[in-house]
C-alpha cells in the first residue's frame, strides 16, 4: 500500500512539474489529487475517522480533511495579500521606487544597484510577484527613456534573481519561509536574525557580478550625466498618491504591521493568537479605508495558491497515513545521517534546491519539512535551513523555477527583448551556482 501512494505521489508531484503542458492551474491539479487520494484512503481504510482531540482537551466532530490544513499558515498568506493590496493603492510602493531612480540621476550602475536593493526590500515586504511588477515595469520605462533598452535584459535578470533572494529576508517572505517556520517553531525575530546577514551579503555579491558580467557602467562624461539627469527628473512621484493622509497612514500601518509581526511571540494576547491573527488584524483595518469597496481588494488574494496550499496539505495526510512520508524519512534519514554531517546537510539543501528548479517550492518545502517534523528534528538544526535556502534559492536555476521569473520574461517580450529557456538558464547559472555554495556554507557555519 505504501508503494501504491508513493507511486501516486511521485505521479502528483510530476502533474504540477507540467502544468503548463497540462493546461491547468496548479489548485487544480491538487484538487483533484485531493479528492482521489481522500477517496482511495477511505477504501483502504488508512484514514482515521471520528472525533479529534483539540490543543485544550475537548474532542470535536469536523470532516477528517480539516485538521490536515495549516490554516494559521492560510490566515498569514490571505492577511498579508489584502494588506499589501491596500497598501498598494497609496501609492507608497512607486513613490520609493522613483525616488531611488531620482536619486540615481540616471547612471545605469547606481540605477542596477537602487533596483536590485528595493527588489530585494520590496520581496521581503510584498510577494515576490508584486515586487517584480513594479521594479520590472519601472526599469523598462527608466531604461527605455534613457535609450538603454539593451540593458532591459539583465536588468531584469538580475531583478528575478534578487526577489527570491530577498523572500529568504523574513518569516513571512514567501511561502516556504512561513511552513518550515510554522513546523520547526522559528520566531520572527530568530528568522530575520539568521537570514539577514546572508541575504545582505548575497546581494552585494549578486549586484557586484552583474555589473561585472553585463558590462554595466557609470555614466563618464558630463554631457552623457546631464542628459539622463533631465530624463528622470522627469518623472513625478507624486503622481500615484490621490491622498497624503492615505499615504501617511499606509506607512505608518506598514511600520506597525512588521513591529507586530516581529514581537509576535512576546506580546501579551497577541503571542496566543497567533501570527495569523496579527495579518488578518492588520488587513481588516486597512480596509477600514475602502469599507464600502472591500471586496476589491478579495481580488487581490492568489486564490490558486490557497486552494493549492489546501489540497496539498490535505494530499500529504493522506500520505503520511499511508507512511510514504516514513519511507521517504527514512531515505532522507539515509541522506542526512544525524544532521550534523556536512555532506548530508548540503546535499539535502541541493536536493530543494534542485526539485525548486523544475516545480514549485511550495509542495517542496511542504514535504520535507513534514518529512523533517516526523524525524524528530530539533527546531534548533540547520536541517531546516536547508530546506529554506535550498527552495528559496533553487527557484533562480529555470524560468520556470520562479514566478517572478515568468514575470520577467514577460516583460522583456513585451518590450521587444527577447530571451530563450537556455539562454535564461546560461545567464542564471554562474549566479546561483555562487547563491548555492555561499548557502551550504553559510548554513554549516551555523
Amino acid at each position: 500500500m505504501t508503494a501504491g501512494f508513493s507511486f501516486l505521489l511521485l505521479v502528483i508531484i510530476a502533474a504540477l512539474a507540467f502544468e503548463e503542458k497540462l493546461h491547468a492551474k496548479k489548485s487544480v491539479i491538487i484538487g483533484v489529487s485531493a479528492i482521489f487520494v481522500l477517496l482511495l484512503g477511505t477504501f483502504f481504510g488508512i484514514i482515521p475517522f471520528g472525533a479529534i482531540t483539540l490543543p485544550g482537551g475537548e474532542s470535536a466532530d469536523m470532516p477528517v480533511y480539516i485538521p490536515a490544513i495549516d490554516w494559521e499558515a492560510l490566515a498569514i498568506i490571505i492577511g498579508s495579500d489584502i494588506f499589501v493590496a491596500v497598501s498598494s493603492r497609496s501609492g507608497l510602493f512607486s513613490w520609493i521606487a522613483i525616488r531611488l531612480t531620482k536619486l540615481s540621476r540616471g547612471d545605469p550602475l547606481k540605477l542596477l544597484w537602487y533596483y536590485g536593493l528595493m527588489t530585494v526590500l520590496f520581496s521581503a515586504m510584498l510577494n515576490n510577484v508584486t515586487a517584480m511588477v513594479i521594479v520590472g515595469s519601472l526599469t523598462a520605462v527608466s531604461l527605455s527613456r534613457l535609450n538603454r533598452t539593451a540593458d532591459l535584459g539583465p536588468f531584469l535578470v538580475v531583478e528575478a534573481l534578487l526577489t527570491n533572494i530577498g523572500g529568504l529576508l523574513t518569516l513571512i517572505s514567501s511561502v516556504p519561509n512561513i511552513i518550515v517556520g510554522r513546523i520547526a517553531g522559528i520566531t520572527f525575530l530568530a528568522f530575520f536574525a539568521k537570514a539577514a546577514p546572508f541575504v545582505l551579503a548575497l546581494t552585494v555579491i549578486t549586484l557586484l557580478q552583474a555589473a561585472k558580467q553585463f558590462g554595466v557602467h557609470a555614466l563618464k562624461g558630463d554631457e552623457e550625466k546631464e542628459k539622463a539627469l533631465q530624463v528622470v527628473s522627469g518623472f513625478d512621484e507624486n503622481d500615484g498618491i490621490v491622498s497624503r493622509r492615505f499615504f501617511w497612514f499606509c506607512a505608518l500601518m506598514l511600520a506597525a504591521f512588521i513591529c507586530t509581526i516581529a514581537a509576535e511571540s512576546v506580546l501579551p494576547l497577541v503571542k496566543d493568537l497567533g501570527m495569523g491573527f496579527v495579518a488578518l488584524a492588520f488587513a481588516t483595518i486597512m480596509l477600514l479605508a475602502y469599507r464600502s469597496q472591500a471586496d476589491e481588494f478579495y481580488k487581490a488574494i492568489d486564490w490558486d495558491l490557497i486552494g493549492f496550499f489546501m489540497g496539498l496539505f490535505v494530499v500529504l495526510n493522506v500520505m503520511e497515513h499511508a507512511h510514504v512520508l516514513e519511507a521517504l524519512g527514512k531515505g532522507i534519514e539515509m541522506l542526512v545521517g544525524d544532521g550534523r554531517s556536512a555532506g548530508g546537510t548540503g546535499a539535502l539543501l541541493l536536493s530543494s534546491a534542485a526539485c525548486s528548479s523544475v516545480m514549485d517550492n511550495v509542495p517542496v518545502a511542504a514535504m520535507l519539512a513534514k518529512i523533517l517534523a516526523a524525524m524528530n528534528t530539533p527546531g534548533t538544526s540547520r536541517l531546516w535551513w536547508a530546506v529554506v535556502f535550498g527552495a528559496n534559492l533553487g527557484g533562480n536555476l529555470t524560468p520556470i523555477g520562479s514566478v517572478s521569473s515568468l514575470v520577467a520574461i514577460a516583460i522583456m517580450q513585451k518590450h521587444g527583448v527577447g530571451m530563450p529557456f537556455m539562454t535564461f538558464c546560461r545567464k542564471v547559472f554562474p549566479f546561483v551556482a555562487i547563491e548555492l555554495v555561499l548557502s551550504i556554507l553559510y548554513v554549516l557555519a551555523g
